[in-house]
């Protein structure tokens, strides 16, 4: 299972990251603030997808455009049967190799969601799609794929940027062109994704949002938390398809 063409992909995108992929790990590099924002993505997806216990071990988990495998591996770590998956050779084979030199069990494939849908529907628990669907054409098809992926009763966890001054005065001017903590020409402003956007475009696809909560980020303090009340920037969104 080795598909390497999808028509919901932006080429440029995909070269972007293959050009910066061999720094995924890099704690100093540009990829530094999702190591960062991290720790509190995973808070969520356990609170949120773990049930009482706020666990998700055992359950079988679908990273979807994994990059280099930071989410994967957290993932794994916290003893999900973890895949990950990308479209950017470059990023699975750091990912695979960083897994192997680390002792992770995570499995990685060059795929597609919507290829993977029509090879494995409804075969995950809980999926992921963080900071990835701004980055694709046609987000709205992106979230179908997922919604076939997942079982019935199951979860999904999303996260994007909103679109609004404030996330392009703090994600484009102040992270790309004066900080540059991470590399010019990241993010296009056209394909952030307002919550009411994600909300009825995963309605549209079957799923049932849940809860949404807002990521503050402090790139001074290299710092991360979670904030239900302050949307305007990053966000977290957790859907469930009806058993």
């Amino acid at each position: 299972m080795n598909h390497t063409e999808a028509g919901n992909v932006d080429h440029d995108e995909i070269s972007r990251f293959e050009a910066l992929a061999a720094r995924w790990w890099d704690l100093g590099g540009e990829m530094a603030a999702l190591h960062h924002i991290n720790p509190p993505r995973m808070r969520y997806i356990q609170q949120r997808a773990g049930g009482p216990t706020a666990s998700i071990k055992g359950k079988r988990v679908l990273d979807v455009g994994c990059g280099g495998g930071i989410l994967t591996e957290a993932l794994a770590l916290a003893g999900a049967d973890a895949t990950g998956i990308d479209l950017a050779d470059a990023s699975i084979i750091v990912a695979r190799q960083h897994a192997a030199d680390s002792g992770i069990t995570a499995r990685y494939e060059v795929i597609g969601a919507e290829d993977l849908a029509d090879d494995a529907p409804e075969s995950f628990d809980l999926v992921c799609c963080l900071e990835m669907l701004e980055h694709v054409p046609d987000p709205a098809q992106t979230i179908e794929a997922i919604a076939r992926l997942v079982k019935p009763g199951g979860d999904v966890v999303f996260s994007t940027i909103n679109r609004n001054p404030k996330s392009y005065a703090l994600m484009i001017v102040a992270a790309e062109m004066v900080a540059k903590i991470v590399p010019r020409g990241t993010h296009d402003y056209a394909k952030f994704i307002r919550p009411s956007e994600l909300d009825r475009w995963a309605r549209d696809a079957g799923l049932v949002p849940q809860d949404v909560t807002g990521l503050r980020y402090n790139p001074l303090l290299k710092s991360a938390s979670l904030n239900a009340s302050d949307l305007d920037v990053n966000y977290l969104m957790h859907c469930r398809k009806p058993a």
